[in-house]
């Protein structure tokens, strides 16, 4: 007899042996283009929320799904304020920390904020489909968080002020036990502590400063009798083993990450791990046919115990429905989906980009590669960090964002023989891949330029 989705996600991070490899589609405010709602009103509106959630139910088949993929709840119920989008989540527009070094108190209850409407959507899915369907409830990580509250200062207070990154890591932690308490409460199986920002740091800072939050988390986590999972988004690859250490039940991870090479990590420390179908160059830019055979390829690579197959984050809204559908079909019958694609290739890019002749510039360019800063915390602060540097210097710098959601950027991208997001090139040289630099740092980077101008 065949298992439910619920118990075969269950089984994976059990590190048991289920009769398919799980599918856990990441579908956040994409689920409301399924049924013609906008980013804002599923984040906003419990019945089109619901109404959304049931519809990627019913259409990805999924053996697990996120009940809202927005890293703004809890920044928004302690003081930021929000940049809401039709087809985005919302970004943090401010950081209510940013001028003063303090460390705040209030701990977030039911009635708080939006809370109202997830934990309500949650106990409403947990009716329809949870007894089939492993529902995961996503908290915004400690760094993240604390990220959200004091803005890009906090990278060089780690090295200025370490006992207030201490302190208020400690706080942001008391959130997350609390949120991840309340969805609990609301039925969720899985408590998926969602942090971008740990991929931008080293694995010396996630040992002085995230390692105790994250094992207190995921043994909270365990004592609610929930499962954990580690969500990490960008190229975390230095932290791997860090986040094994943390003892989550399952680890998730983007296309920034080599899944097979970190799967032999996972599997020493029987820790089962998630991802990674790549999201705009596959998912939202390619066909039907490019996700089927990434997954096949996926499925071939690796042996698949203590695996889950899902998009690598939050899927782009306008994810072309057939792809994730070939994505779902390919997961759970990979030997009939492999037949599809056999003869497969995928067609290469055929854009002609023209570079600046970066040898010759009148002034400093500084250009920084996002998967899309807007939906990506890593991407954003990023971007945060490059425009506070040409904020300070002025008209005697350039600085361009450069989204791979188009096409014309992933050839750019290419061309420059960039790898990871996010990443910040100035005069065309890659100065940092998956490491936001402090504010300091980058400015001297980009003065000694304008010196040498």
């Amino acid at each position: 007899m065949a298992m439910t989705g619920k118990e075969r996600v269950f089984a994976a991070l059990r590190h048991q042996v289920p009769d398919a490899v799980p599918w856990v589609p990441f579908a956040g405010v994409h689920a409301g283009k399924l049924v013609g709602y906008s980013a804002i009103e599923v984040l906003t509106d419990v019945e089109k929320l619901v109404e959304a959630l049931l519809a990627v139910n019913r259409l990805y088949m999924p053996d697990g799904q996120p009940v809202v993929f927005d890293l703004q709840i809890e920044a928004e119920i302690l003081g930021c304020q929000l940049l809401w989008a039709q087809e985005a989540p919302p970004s943090v527009a401010d950081h209510p920390l940013a001028q003063e070094m303090v460390v705040p108190t209030h701990i977030p209850g039911p009635d708080d904020g939006r809370l109202p409407i997830v934990l309500e959507a949650m106990r409403r899915l947990k009716a329809a489909v949870g007894d089939t369907t492993a529902l995961y409830g996503l908290v915004t990580g400690p760094l993240t968080l604390a990220s959200h509250l004091r803005g890009s200062d906090i990278f060089m207070d780690m090295f200025d002020h370490p006992d207030y990154v201490h302190a208020l890591l400690a706080y942001t932690t008391r959130v997350a036990q609390r949120i991840a308490t309340l969805y609990r409460e609301a039925g969720v199986d899985v408590i998926a502590v969602v942090d971008p920002l740990v991929s931008q740091v080293s694995a010396r800072t996630f040992k002085q400063y995230l390692h105790g939050p994250f094992s207190q988390l995921f043994r909270d986590i365990s004592e609610l009798g929930a499962f954990s999972s580690f969500f990490v988004c960008g190229d975390a690859t230095k932290n791997i083993e860090a986040m094994c250490l943390t003892e989550p039940d399952s680890i998730s991870v983007d296309e920034n990450i080599n899944l097979p090479a970190a799967k032999t990590i996972t599997d020493r420390y029987d820790i089962t791990i998630g991802g990674n179908i790549p999201l705009t160059t596959c998912m939202l830019l390619g066909n039907q046919q490019d996700n089927i055979k990434f997954v096949v390829d996926l499925l071939a690579e690796v042996d698949h115990n203590n695996l889950i197959v899902a998009p690598g984050c939050d899927m782009p809204y306008d994810t072309p429905i057939e792809n994730t559908i070939g994505a779902a079909q390919a997961t759970h019958d990979p030997g009939t989906y492999r037949e599809v694609v056999r003869n497969y290739h995928r067609a290469t890019l055929d854009i002609e980009i023209d570079l600046p002749d970066y040898q010759h510039m009148e002034r400093p360019l500084i250009e920084v590669f996002t998967l899309d800063s807007a939906t990506c915390a890593a991407c954003a602060y990023m971007l945060d960090a490059a425009q506070r540097v040409a904020a300070e210097l002025g008209e005697r710098v350039e600085m361009v964002e450069y989204k791979i959601t188009v096409p014309e950027n992933i050839a750019r991208m290419a061309k420059l023989g960039i790898t990871n997001l996010p990443s910040i090139l100035i005069n065309g040289e890659l100065k940092y891949s998956s490491i936001i630099p402090s504010h300091r740092e980058l400015l001297e980077a980009v003065s000694a330029h304008i010196t040498e101008a």
